[in-house]
């Protein structure tokens, strides 16, 4: 995985992992991650989509859209950073927050 080869190569470490294969998460498991955080950074290829959980309030669909894939799961990687959810891999998004 991209992401792993990036935390790996950058000296960095997950302290909390789940196994998507073994372990799915649904709509509302992700809507309960995205209500915990601040902020959440989704991204699928270049595209980068950031919501702030607080001040924008935005509605259950929307943050659906950039949390959940095809397969009605969350999207991988999916990485939880202080108050920060980030959902997806983007080297610039990793670069920008983790290093």
């Amino acid at each position: 995985m991209r992401a792993q080869e990036f935390l790996a190569k950058n000296e960095m470490s997950v302290k909390v992992q789940a196994n998507s294969n073994k372990e799915k998460y649904g709509a509302d498991a992700a809507f309960e991650m995205a209500q915990a955080v601040s902020k959440v950074i989704a991204t699928r290829g270049k595209k980068v989509v950031t919501i702030n959980m607080k001040k924008d309030l935005p509605d259950r669909e929307f943050i659906l859209k950039h949390l959940i894939g095809p397969s009605g799961n969350l999207r991988a990687p999916t990485m939880r950073r202080g108050k920060t959810l980030f959902v997806g891999f983007n080297d610039q998004v990793f670069t920008e927050n983790f290093g």
